[in-house]
């Protein structure tokens, strides 16, 4: 096991980050709230709401609109390196977390999906396994977050040239949990 780093954010979107209709569909991360823990399961992701309950993720299987009908993506994974590199291209707006994945760890470098093809683990600060995460794929960048991250509308060179970008897993991974655990802000991330 090869430690990443600890977890600098936990977060959920409470409904889609995308609205409209192709092709003008637009990117607003308002619906973002960060929280304290996450639970984490083969469907997804729920974040501990201030009053203790626990709020369903858009893309855990149990959300009435969820975007995880396969599965396939109920839990998304970042890392703080990948932000400084868009911070660096797209400028200030570019804040942690709001590409939207749930699970944001402070790590010095980039992170390929090669390095997580194992899966992930989550430890609590003292040693003791938290959770897994199987890492299914890359979070491939998309118009509307790009077109955001660039301020609006601009011409096709400078989009598709951002979008190239922003692939190989810098807008992060799509991971599925493998049984059930909670984790919480400073527990550590390692790779098997």
């Amino acid at each position: 096991m090869r430690e990443l780093g600890r977890i600098v954010r936990l977060q959920i979107q409470r409904s889609s980050l995308k609205t409209g209709d192709k092709p003008t569909r637009v990117y607003d991360p308002m619906p973002l709230l960060a929280v304290d823990r996450l639970a984490l399961g083969p469907d997804g992701a729920l974040g501990e709401g201030p009053d203790g309950s626990w709020l369903v993720d858009v893309h855990h299987r149990a959300h009435p609109r969820t975007k995880n009908e396969d599965g396939a993506h109920g839990v998304s994974l970042g890392f703080t390196a990948h932000y400084a590199l868009m911070r660096d291209r797209f400028g200030e707006r570019i804040t942690l977390g709001c590409a939207g994945e749930n699970i944001i760890v402070e790590t010095e470098h980039r992170i390929a999906f090669e390095d997580l093809a194992r899966g992930v683990v989550l430890l609590a600060p003292e040693g003791p396994e938290l959770a897994r995460l199987e890492v299914l794929q890359v979070a491939e960048p998309c118009r509307p977050f790009t077109g955001w991250a660039l301020g609006g509308v601009v011409e096709a060179r400078v989009l598709k040239e951002s979008l190239q970008f922003l692939e190989g897993g810098t807008r992060g991974y799509y991971c599925v949990g493998v049984g059930t655990g909670i984790v919480a802000l400073g527990d550590r991330v390692a790779v098997l």
